[in-house]
């Protein structure tokens, strides 16, 4: 199944709304970091700050790496041949960006 398919094909779609909260959260974290060096703060508090929204942000890639390789990886695995490998090789791919991020 192609990438640009819509509907309930991806394996996150069922927690979209956590997705969505958790990003939320991290998008008022950066605003937050914005105004930490717009006001000058102490350096330490800003890197603390910088250190919590990685963490944030890898939390979700993680979940949607699991969310992935649980739905999408599975299923085209299930199917065989040309589709799982591709999608074995994304998540390797993503995978490896994680590792080196």
């Amino acid at each position: 199944m192609d990438r640009a398919d819509a509907g309930s094909s991806h394996g996150y779609i069922q927690r979209q709304d956590d997705y969505l909260k958790r990003l939320r959260r991290i998008e008022g974290q950066v605003r937050g970091l914005h105004r930490m060096v717009e006001e000058e703060q102490y350096c330490i508090d800003i890197l603390t700050q910088v250190s919590a929204t990685t963490k944030a942000l890898q939390s979700v890639a993680l979940g949607l790496l699991e969310e992935h390789m649980s739905h999408c990886v599975v299923r085209a695995a299930a199917a065989g041949g040309a589709e799982a490998d591709e999608k074995i090789r994304e998540a390797t791919e993503a995978i490896a960006r994680l590792v080196r991020s």
